[in-house]
């Protein structure tokens, strides 16, 4: 039952989170391109992502007249499943709920994600549907080699696969301060944002895997990519950025503040750079991140 508890209140933390992370990337946005964000909607637009969220439930939910009606019934619901699962890694209050193999788990999870892109893609019948899906799992594939190893890094480092509950925990990102912008790069790739955002060309694929979702199915996909990027912002904080329980014994806000730093990266990336060209996308990984990677690997694996 406390295991129960524990996973309900987190789910609806994320996705009260996500609609909040919005509010702020939209409010930043406008901040860098000299605008004003969203600010009618309640004091300061603090109901803008409720009234959001409604607007997207309550449109109908239509279907391409030649799709795969199941697969594309299935692909949100998978993509909205598998961001919630990413979060039984991090650790919560209660003990039962803390992951052993969390590293693992999330490595697992994450590679699986990729076949709901390659199915919205596929299910849809679209030309540009199933190029933004075939771009997406190439580009994920190719990152997921880089990403896995930066965070082995992390857990030689630490003694232990648990997401920053290890029995060394200290600042690697100051250790390794390239390691850890290869490890924020490739969370942005990983996660299909600006620059590395080629999946959802708008220019060339008009919105990608997801051009054919509206109402309910479009929501289930939001919510995960933006579900995602939290994620990806507390496991960078917990494995980069001084640990988990360092940051309860200072206290939660510690950790807090350091994932809300890392959410704004992201914000401030997309409004600061414009977007990558595919091939050089591909040759980054492949080319510097894969070697680098692999250095940072064996020197942490000689120093212990």
């Amino acid at each position: 039952m406390e295991v129960l508890i524990s996973m309900v209140i987190t789910y609806l933390c994320v996705m009260l989170a996500v609609g909040y992370f919005t509010l702020m990337e939209r409010k930043v946005l406008g901040g860098v391109q000299l605008r004003k964000g969203p600010n009618k909607v309640g004091v300061a637009g603090i109901l803008q992502p409720i009234a959001d969220g409604l607007k997207l439930l309550s449109k109908q939910y239509f279907y391409p007249a030649r799709s795969n009606k199941l697969s594309f019934y299935l692909a949100p619901a998978m993509f909205f499943v598998l961001s919630l699962m990413l979060w039984h890694v991090s650790p919560m209050y209660f003990p039962a709920t803390y992951f052993l193999y969390g590293v693992l788990f999330f490595l697992c999870v994450s590679s699986i994600s990729v076949f709901g892109v390659l199915v919205a893609g596929w299910a849809s019948n679209s030309k540009y549907a199933i190029m933004g899906a075939v771009r997406g799992a190439a580009q994920t594939i190719s990152y997921e080699v880089s990403f896995s190893l930066l965070l082995l890094f992390c857990v030689f480092g630490q003694g232990g696969f648990c997401v920053g509950g290890g029995g060394k925990e200290m600042v690697w990102a100051v250790l390794g301060l390239p390691l850890f912008l290869m490890f924020l790069t490739t969370v942005l790739a990983e996660t299909n944002r600006t620059p590395f955002d080629l999946v959802e060309g708008e220019s060339e694929l008009v919105s990608g895997y997801n051009v054919e979702y509206g109402g309910l199915g479009f929501t289930l996909i939001f919510i995960a990519e933006y579900s995602s990027m939290l994620f990806m912002s507390s496991m960078g904080s917990m494995m980069w950025l001084g640990g988990f329980s360092a940051c309860f014994v200072a206290g939660p806000p510690v950790l807090v503040a350091k994932t809300l730093a890392l959410c704004y990266f992201f914000v401030i990336t997309r409004g600061a750079l414009p977007r990558f060209r595919y091939d050089l996308l591909m040759g980054l990984t492949w080319k510097s991140f894969l070697p680098a990677s692999l250095v940072g690997v064996v020197v942490m694996l000689a120093l212990n």
